[in-house]
């Protein structure tokens, strides 16, 4: 009953138990000889002896003494800091006016508000529930009022038992296998050599920053029968903030505001604005006079801004498990997938620089742009009508540069590579979620049944049917009524998809028309490369367009999805991410799909070229190829949609901010609103988007959707991406802790519907890939001249050298004579040889004007049309098999997290059968010393 007891009980009850010693009845002795047996065998490793042997620190006291909520032995210490404490509470705004109630939550309302009634009944409930109440009226606005919550520890233990919360009750302990002599020496020798080595620097430095330390508990769900077994010193810091504000939130959404079986909820009050805001409480400032490595953490806040959120740690790991203490887990999980999905880039932006490099050291070895750079009696058509003038083909040699840098021999690997990339990062990501899971607390936790949204109830109240959960009546809509809604709005998203082909197709036109404007201009730098000024400026053109579209498509995603009347708001979110999401991607991919598969492969021939609208001659890939032009639209959009989207994140709330701070600055002056108490800091914040994490995540789902849709075509892609990404990690996080008011930490297991929609952008990649490859790109048309048509035929050699000729052999011959008269040239090509040309070049497979079957397709052309059918074909089902054969080899679950989980629910039982036991034993010695005795006692 001592320290020793208690340390000899810890050490029982963390230790395997052989089963010949596993009685009901034992004695320490025993326990203790057992333990050196054992000992023989396996090696115990705790992390810490004396961390074990000593009282664990509850969540908030890993903060440096001058915060309130640190505890201690030292009991003298602990007597000043409580009479120093109340004051100091009432200056940081974090408590009630008596410096020791905690404000858990926040409401916000206007006395002017004629909703009065409903926030008295409204308050008058939550006294009821045990919440103690604190009203305020603003420093800077006298009629807003700040109401503040505050849970007693009674409500916290009875809600914490009905919520099923997880809380720890013993700590955690490791072991080690016994190892042979062998191993033991190699192990030595490699931490040697380690010992040489540079720490790793993308670790968080846990000696200078010791608030990084977690407690490493086991975990049961909270019971007040069973409230000894849990690990308690403090009970005001025994729950977290994040839990206590959850706690809060749970019980306003279940108070009555009036009357009625649907008049419920702070959610309802909310929406019909009785209150303004809701909100739990930041931590304080996040920044502090004193280094944190000399002084500590102020509040776990300022800790999150100094090792997350602070531009000097962009190289760091995160501290996911500080992120999910503070902002709970379903931000935690968001930020651990970006991190993972930051961490995946890296070997893709590796292998796709690579691809780019190899280019860039063959360049002077290709032999197709030799021959386009030394092809000065080439001369090719016209690209467009009457202004465009005759050219040769070596003028376009830097265009075919690099095109080979973007199109060489290593494309189809970095293709194939990124199809398994996707497929590798999602399975292996189920691995990483699961051991997220398992350590968080999310393996077994299940979500409640949620509650009906108020649109729902008011539309159908008057039909009801009872719920087969919860046996109780609830509004219930009618199948014809569901499906034509379902109908209308599967309406909406056609129109709006054909509103995105519309813009589209202006796209075009403005592509044909403005070539020949260019190509006309009066400055000789835009009128030589009048193609690639038309493609530049249509570009960004399209960029605006899509920028203004997303507007008109969130409102009518909006529209939609409350048309269709989802009964919970689960089912809402995910109707208006599924509708957002394929808006977006169709806005933003849909003229990347024309200029990758449409742009020049219908235009006809000179002297029969298709026409828009029997009007504009559709435009032409240039001599080198449309490659170039698909990596300009992916290189401009990615990067100006990257930029402007940082911009809109961090910038917008910024802004805000700095204008509500200049505001105060001038009314009040500097010094008053330092003084501001914590609430009125943070209603001044900007509140968290109304969609919760919705626009970060579909921003990196797009912007993976780029990285790997079009990737054969860009292979930069993924090194773009992840410069983005590790901007983007300290962006949010910067947002997260100092521009928003703080989120209510809210549970999920996984990501939710985003992860099939990045199961469905892997599964498109590769057939896009496939597509890019064997049609955009010249890899197919090489590769059969190589083998069928150029120096080395028959010979099954594809080298340099059996490209001898290829550029010639890809052009086909036109009569200048056959012009359309709409279609003839200013200029008469004299300029190249003194005369009027008589023939021209062009990019195609087609017959010489004086054959049997003048402009026919050639025997060729039907060859690498077969070629390319081939490759699609064999391209696509040996990626889908190498990507089945990899989500059926790699478990979702690792092998050694399984045996942690069966290993920890054995420990658990045997934990709570021994402190069951040590909890009688003590009884039973209380009542020999009060002198009872009962017969038959157990045990």
């Amino acid at each position: 009953e001592g320290r020793e007891d208690l340390q000899v009980n810890r050490l029982e009850t963390q230790i395997w138990i052989k089963p010949d010693i596993q009685k009901r009845d034992v004695d320490f002795s025993e326990i203790l000889n057992a333990i050196q047996e054992i000992a023989k065998d396996v090696n115990i490793f705790f992390d810490e002896l004396e961390g074990v042997n000593s009282p664990s620190k509850d969540d908030d006291s890993l903060l440096h003494h001058g915060n309130l909520t640190s505890t201690s032995d030292d009991a003298s210490r602990l007597e000043v800091v409580g009479e120093e404490a109340p004051d100091k509470n009432k200056a940081n705004g974090l408590y009630f006016r008596d410096g020791k109630c905690r404000i858990d939550y926040i409401l916000v309302y206007r006395k002017s508000n004629p909703q009065t009634e409903k926030r008295e009944v409204f308050e008058r409930n939550i006294r009821a529930e045990g919440l103690q109440m604190e009203k305020e009226s603003s420093l800077t606005n006298s009629d807003i009022i700040f109401v503040k919550l505050h849970a007693p520890w009674e409500v916290l233990g009875k809600y914490a038992e009905l919520m099923n919360v997880r809380m720890p009750f013993r700590r955690k302990i490791y072991y080690l296998h016994r190892r042979y002599k062998f191993m033991n020496r190699i192990e030595k020798q490699i931490s040697r050599f380690r010992g040489w080595l540079p720490r790793k620097p993308m670790k968080l430095d846990k000696e200078t920053l010791p608030d990084l330390e977690e407690n490493d508990c086991y975990t049961a769900p909270f019971s007040q029968q069973r409230i000894h077994h849990f690990i308690i010193h403090n009970k005001d810091t025994f729950f977290n903030n994040a839990t206590r504000s959850r706690i809060v939130h749970h019980i306003l959404q279940r108070v009555k505001y009036e009357e009625g079986k649907n008049k419920i909820g702070l959610n309802r009050l909310l929406s019909n604005g009785s209150y303004e805001a809701a909100f739990p409480l930041h931590e304080g400032s996040y920044r502090s006079k004193n280094s944190i490595r000399t002084h500590g953490a102020e509040n776990h806040r300022h800790l999150l801004y100094e090792c997350w959120a602070s531009w000097g740690v962009w190289y760091k790991y995160q501290p996911l498990d500080l992120v999910r203490r503070y902002f709970g887990e379903k931000i935690g999980l968001y930020f651990a997938w970006l991190g993972w999905y930051t961490g995946m880039l890296f070997p893709a932006a590796f292998i796709g620089l690579f691809v780019f490099l190899y280019g860039v050291t063959t360049l002077n070895h290709c032999q197709v742009s030799k021959e386009v750079c030394q092809a000065t009696d080439i001369i090719m058509c016209p690209i467009c009508d009457k202004y465009c003038p005759f050219m040769r083909l070596s003028d376009s040699c830097i265009y075919a540069k690099v095109t080979h840098l973007f199109d060489n021999g290593a494309t189809v690997f970095f293709a194939v590579f990124m199809a398994v990339w996707a497929t590798v990062f999602l399975e292996f990501w189920k691995r990483r979620r699961a051991v997220i899971a398992y350590d968080w607390d999310l393996i077994d936790w299940e979500e409640e049944e949620e509650e009906i949204r108020p649109q729902f109830e008011a539309k159908y109240s008057k039909k009801e049917r009872m719920n087969p959960i919860s046996g109780k009546p609830e509004p219930y809509q009618a199948f014809a009524d569901k499906c034509s809604r379902l109908i209308v709005s599967a309406s909406g998203i056609f129109f709006m998809i054909c509103v995105v082909i519309a813009a589209v197709f202006g796209i075009v036109i403005y592509r044909v028309v403005t070539v020949s404007t260019f190509a006309a201009f009066k400055w000789a730098l835009i009128r030589n490369n009048s193609q690639v000024a038309t493609t530049g400026t249509a570009v960004c053109i399209n960029f605006c367009i899509i920028m203004l579209l997303n507007v008109l498509y969130e409102k009518v995603a909006l529209f939609l999805t409350n048309l269709e009347q989802p009964r919970t708001e689960s089912e809402w979110e995910n109707s208006f991410t599924l509708k957002m999401f394929l808006f977006q991607f169709v806005n933003l991919n849909s003229s990347t799909f024309y200029i990758a598969f449409f742009l020049g492969r219908f235009t006809g021939h000179p002297g029969a070229y298709l026409r828009l609208i029997n009007r504009w001659r559709l435009e032409e890939c240039h001599p080198s190829g449309c490659l170039i032009d698909l990596c300009m639209q992916m290189g401009i959009i990615m990067v100006l949609k990257q930029t402007w989207n940082n911009f809109m994140e961090l910038g917008y709330p910024l802004i805000q901010n700095w204008w509500t701070r200049r505001k105060l600055r001038q009314e009040y002056g500097t010094q008053r609103k330092t003084n501001f108490p914590q609430w009125e800091k943070d209603y001044n914040l900007q509140p968290m988007n109304a969609y919760g994490l919705f626009d970060e995540y579909l921003e990196m789902i797009l912007q993976f959707g780029f990285t790997t849709i079009f990737v054969a075509a860009f292979p930069l892609a993924p090194l773009l991406a992840l410069l983005n990404n590790i901007i983007e990690i300290r962006l949010d996080a910067y947002k997260f802790v100092t521009q928003w008011r703080r989120p209510l930490a809210s549970r999920a297991k996984d990501i939710g519907i985003w992860y099939g929609i990045l199961e469905g952008i892997g599964i498109l990649s590769v057939i896009t890939n496939a597509f890019v490859i064997a049609v955009t790109s010249d890899f197919i048309p090489r590769l059969v001249y190589a083998y069928k048509y150029g120096p080395c035929a028959g010979q099954g050699e594809a080298g340099q050298k059996c490209m001898v000729g290829y550029v010639n052999a890809s052009l086909s011959v036109f009569l200048v004579s056959d012009f359309e008269n709409r279609s003839e040239p200013t200029s008469n090509g004299s300029e190249f040889s003194g005369s009027p040309l008589k023939y021209c070049r062009y990019r195609d497979y087609r017959d010489p004007p004086h054959s049997p079957a003048p402009y026919g397709y050639t025997l060729q052309f039907w060859h690498v049309l077969a070629a390319r059918l081939a490759f699609i074909i064999v391209f696509e089902h040996l990626v889908f098999c190498i990507k089945h054969l990899i989500s059926y080899l790699i478990p979702d679950l690792p092998k050694d997290l399984r045996d942690r989980m069966r290993r920890e629910k054995y420990l658990i039982q045997e934990m709570m059968y021994e402190a069951e036991l040590e909890r009688l034993q003590k009884e039973r010695k209380e009542r020999k010393k009060n002198g009872k005795s009962y017969h038959n006692e157990w045990p």
